[in-house]
């Protein structure tokens, strides 16, 4: 498959190392926001979700869906900036809040996660209704980019004709590795931040559905992500625990059906994800060629911070909407 060319990532010499590019966007960036506004969905199991909406001048331009990461949120600055790069182009967007991740218990007792596509089968369903025809291209950013590969390999050669192109950034594509890999060193400290506000609204979920099955003293305990997701995730929404959530929802299974031109742009110190697993996803994209693995040495988690520190540029919007726009 070829591409039209884009510059070469070159990090930030003031933030070496693979932590300094992960929390700097999330800490220090400000993003003004660029979606007009915020739409509720209804979803097919009665359920509400929000949508945060870009609007383009011309109805048939192409529309950039997004699919955020774990605990983010409409503000969530790689969010605004990827809707951004869809204005300067004229197109829409389209972002998908997760359930919660709008400040709202939902009507049905469940979260959401990292296998979890019905919300987003739904999402581009109801896009291409508005409008048969125009074009949709796909976004994922950590969590969201398992989601999107996921539902790509369910989807296969069935996939609707309107998503072009799509790009998965950061995707913790064997989401059992990354969890261990999680455990050492400083990377605790995303754990611990996560996991504390993942219980928080487990809590409230369990408070508003009290006959979910699930053990909530083992929640409350939870301090690791495979602890949470053995307490929680799994019996909460279908699975034998956390191993076969993990099993059964990576993004890595998935990939060898996907059927649409799909950039995996990954940084090799991410800290989210042990290198080996890139390895494999490379052995599966030398088999499909939908697939344009793009691993760069260094970036960090949804960093790749470049430039210098009194303008610092973010590498991978401006890359993913290059990727985007050289669809069919």
């Amino acid at each position: 498959m070829t591409q039209a060319n884009h510059p070469p990532f070159r990090p930030a010499w003031w933030l070496p190392g693979a932590h300094l590019p992960t929390v700097w966007g999330k800490l220090v960036r400000r993003m003004p926001a660029a979606h007009a506004r915020i739409e509720r969905w209804a979803m097919p199991d009665g359920a509400t979700v929000s949508v945060a909406r870009v609007d383009a001048p011309d109805p048939d331009a192409p529309v950039l869906t997004i699919f955020h990461g774990l605990e983010g949120t409409v503000a969530s600055n790689y969010a605004q900036g990827l809707m951004h790069q869809a204005r300067a182009r004229g197109w829409g967007a389209a972002m998908l809040i997760f359930r919660t991740c709008d400040g709202r218990i939902p009507e049905t007792p469940r979260l959401y996660h990292s296998g979890e596509t019905t919300d987003a089968d739904a999402f581009f369903r109801r896009l291409i209704a508005e409008r048969p025809g125009r074009p949709l291209v796909a976004s994922g950013i950590s969590l969201g980019a398992n989601v999107l590969l996921k539902w790509l390999g369910e989807q296969g050669a069935r996939v609707p004709q309107e998503i072009r192109r799509a790009a998965a950034v950061s995707t913790p594509f064997d989401l059992g590795e990354g969890s261990r890999f999680l455990e050492q060193g400083f990377s605790r400290n995303y754990v611990r931040h996560f996991v504390k506000s993942l219980k928080v609204k487990a809590a409230a979920v369990l408070e508003a559905h009290p006959t979910m099955p699930v053990d909530a003293a083992r929640v409350a305990a939870a301090e690791r992500f495979w602890e949470f997701d053995d307490a929680f995730t799994g019996p909460a929404h279908g699975f034998a625990g956390a191993e076969d959530y993990y099993q059964r929802s990576s993004s890595l299974g998935f990939l060898h059906a996907i059927r649409v031109p799909t950039l995996l742009f990954s940084a090799v110190d991410d800290p989210f994800l042990p290198p080996p697993v890139l390895d494999q996803v490379r052995e599966v994209a030398r088999e499909n060629l939908h697939l344009v693995p793009e691993f760069t040495p260094r970036g960090g988690h949804v960093g790749w911070v470049a430039g210098p520190p009194w303008r610092p540029e973010y590498y991978m919007e401006g890359r993913v909407a290059h990727w985007l726009a050289q669809h069919d």
